[in-house]
């Protein structure tokens, strides 16, 4: 599903990422660790497309995204990558659902089907009752997973997550974990996390180090 082959990027004089090269299966949950300043985030963003490599190469679902142009690319990352951050940057003003239907009337689908897919979501995440809610009216654990339908609904070939429990307590961030598995054995889901969460990388099906902008296991 992802193939990255010696990638770098640079911000300034400080080298990031130093040649970086890793494989995604479809269907598999990665969970990317490392120290504070090792380039996860970094490889996760450019892994999105929401940054550009300096060099090396980037398929997603067989694609090769730098040949991409920015209309494409924009296109592309609608429809192919569902994005998980530890802030869940909801839109206040909107409902649950309506936060949920927002990428399929932003990539100009069928109205009606965007609706009846975020509406299958929510119910499928626990949210069935919550949908006509605001996020000042959810619990964290409650905003989390209206996020993480809000990745799904274009039905992306990726789902990538940022720290995605970082900010819950206990209860909620176990919830949220076993919600991304759940989302591999019923939908196939190809997950890609970023975490320091040791527990969660245990549970993945492969975890990658990284340090000083290298994978060293």
């Amino acid at each position: 599903m992802i193939e990255a082959a010696d990638v770098h990027k640079s911000y300034g004089s400080l080298e990031v990422l130093k040649g970086v090269s890793l494989t995604v299966c479809r269907g598999e949950v990665v969970c990317i660790v490392g120290a504070s300043g090792a380039g996860k985030t970094t490889l996760l963003q450019i892994l999105g497309t929401l940054s550009a490599a300096d060099s090396g190469r980037i398929r997603i679902d067989g694609i090769p995204v730098e040949r991409l142009s920015d209309r494409e690319l924009s296109d592309f990352r609608n429809r192919r990558i569902g994005f998980v951050f530890q802030f869940h940057h909801l839109l206040p003003e909107f409902t649950a659902f309506e936060n949920v239907c927002m990428p399929g009337y932003i990539g100009r689908r069928d109205r009606v089907e965007v609706e009846k897919q975020a509406r299958e979501l929510l119910l499928m995440l626990g949210l069935g009752s919550r949908g006509h809610h605001k996020p000042a009216e959810l619990s964290g654990g409650e905003q989390q997973r209206v996020a993480i339908a809000r990745a799904l609904v274009n039905s992306p070939s990726v789902l990538l997550a940022d720290e995605p429990s970082g900010n819950l307590d206990s209860k909620n961030r176990e919830e949220i974990h076993r919600l991304f598995f759940e989302l591999r054995d019923r939908l196939g889901q190809t997950v890609v996390i970023v975490t320091h969460d040791d527990g969660l990388a245990e549970m993945s099906d492969r975890k990658i180090v990284m340090s000083d902008g290298l994978i060293i296991a």
